[in-house]
């Protein structure tokens, strides 16, 4: 190996990872062991990798890469995520030795962009829940407070992340599930437009464009770079985003001009804000000004109860849509004990929704939509804590078989924020910028307006730069 040591490699960002292979300065398996020894140094106290594929990557990394920018650079995957002939557990019980028949197309764009997938991440069951505590798998540990949770359903990939087992990993968000966890652990995360990325080829969409696959990162540029390396449409997608003008990681050294942010502290379920939480956003907003651009308190006028009950139809639509699935692959009829109570709480209030009262969920959301794209008009960017509250102890979103939604009921406060990105198909990401008086993490979300991730890399890269952060340590970390 180089002078580098394993401390500095574990620095260094994806790119940079890709730049020593190119030079030569590293061999891919040389990184791939790496990060093997780190994976086994930290994960007995954080469990963030649950399925190892460390003979994968090493075998890997042996024979020619493609030519791809992260060449050679180890990664994880989400256990959600499907590579053939590896298990694809979505972190539920009943589907503990299930494995993928074929890669998403995701995981395809992944090998094809050079990275070298090491191992698969700890995650609540089907991502139900913004915490990653399944049954199957237990709890993945915040590295910042051992005793709290990373958020979710990412939470894996966000803990991983955080303590520099790798610089990036991947991540999907139908309800916040990449920004959650990112806020919890203080990276980066950035849920793109729908459908910016391909969910194929099992789906063309899921819940109705809810759900997007993207990455939990340390530096805004890999999250740039690796949305480069996986955007666009695969062959037979029902509907894509509007092509970029150039590539992100060229936005996100571009001075961002002078924006006109809104920002808004309250939640639209009438939740209470953490007053860490909203101090986030207030201290952000001063900030921005700081740099240049016009802040204002202003939030779309959006009615709450009305969002939430068609917001959560549609989640409860997707999780039977889950359950009925490997009901019929499996010929066994859904039991209660087949499921984590929420799941089951979920999959019976969808017994309660008829085809016609999802489609008018979805019609409501769509014109909630257009509404929010109107206050885009004005506004370039909207501001707002990722969550309600500082990441919460392990345990507080758990129910029981006689009241399985109290878990999911307690989530839909936390997670305050931020569905409405992924009901209007904008893209949303959680910046850490700030960290309380108890040094836990705690971001911020800045909305765009549809298909403008470029605004929001610029914005990023221009407050990474003013206020940096890959310099803050948790004490679980190398």
């Amino acid at each position: 190996m180089s002078n580098i040591s394993p401390t500095e490699l574990s620095g260094l960002d994806a790119l940079a990872l890709a730049d020593l292979v190119r030079r030569k300065e590293v061999t891919p398996l040389e990184l791939v062991d790496a990060t093997i020894a780190r994976i086994e140094a930290l994960n007995p106290q954080l469990n963030a990798v649950v399925t190892p594929m460390f003979a994968e990557a090493r075998a890997a990394a042996k024979v020619d890469l493609p030519d791809g920018p992260f060449a050679g650079t180890p990664f994880l995957l989400k256990e959600s995520l499907a590579m053939a002939g590896v298990r694809q557990s979505n972190g539920a019980r009943i589907l503990a030795n299930s494995t993928a028949v074929e890669d998403s197309e995701m995981a395809s764009r992944y090998r094809q962009a050079g990275l070298l997938a090491v191992g698969k991440t700890n995650m609540s069951e089907f991502g139900l829940l913004p915490t990653t505590e399944s049954q199957l798998f237990g709890p993945c540990r915040n590295p910042w407070d051992g005793s709290r949770m990373p958020g979710g359903s990412s939470g894996g990939s966000a803990a991983a992340v955080a303590t520099g087992i790798v610089p990036a990993a991947h991540g999907a968000d139908g309800g916040g599930s990449i920004r959650i966890p990112a806020s919890c652990c203080g990276v980066f995360g950035l849920k793109p437009t729908r459908a910016r990325t391909p969910k194929g080829p099992g789906v063309g969409d899921s819940i109705s464009g809810l759900v997007i696959d993207h990455v939990l990162s340390r530096s805004v540029r890999d999250s740039a770079a690796l949305l480069d390396a996986t955007a666009g449409p695969a062959i037979g997608d029902p509907y894509w985003a509007p092509p970029q003008a150039r590539p992100f990681l060229d936005e996100v050294n571009t001075a961002p001009g002078k924006l006109r942010i809104a920002f808004a502290t309250e939640a639209i379920n009438g939740t209470p804000v953490h007053a860490d939480c909203a101090a986030a956003v207030r201290e952000t907003a001063v900030l921005c000004e700081q740099l240049g651009h016009t802040v204002v308190e202003a939030a779309p006028a959006i009615n709450g109860e009305q969002f939430s009950a068609a917001f959560i139809a549609m989640w409860a639509a997707g999780c039977a849509w889950g359950v009925t699935s490997i009901a019929r692959l499996s010929g066994l009829p859904p039991r209660p004990e087949m499921y984590e109570p929420v799941t089951w709480g979920l999959y019976e209030r969808a017994q309660r929704i008829t085809a016609a009262d999802y489609l008018l969920s979805v019609q409501l959301i769509q014109r909630i939509a257009r509404q929010v794209a109107h206050f885009h008009e004005e506004y370039d960017l909207f501001l707002t804590p990722t969550v309600a509250e500082p990441p919460l102890p392990l345990g507080s979103f758990d129910s029981t078989p006689d009241n399985p939604m109290a878990g999911f009921e307690r989530a839909i406060a936390f997670a305050a924020f931020t569905p409405q990105a992924n009901a209007t198909g904008q893209p949303a990401m959680s910046v850490p910028l700030y960290w309380n008086d108890d040094n836990l993490p705690i971001g911020v979300q800045f909305t765009g307006r549809f298909g403008d991730e470029a605004t929001l890399f610029r914005l990023a890269g221009q407050l990474e730069a003013a206020r940096p952060w890959q310099h803050r340590q948790p004490p679980l970390s190398i």
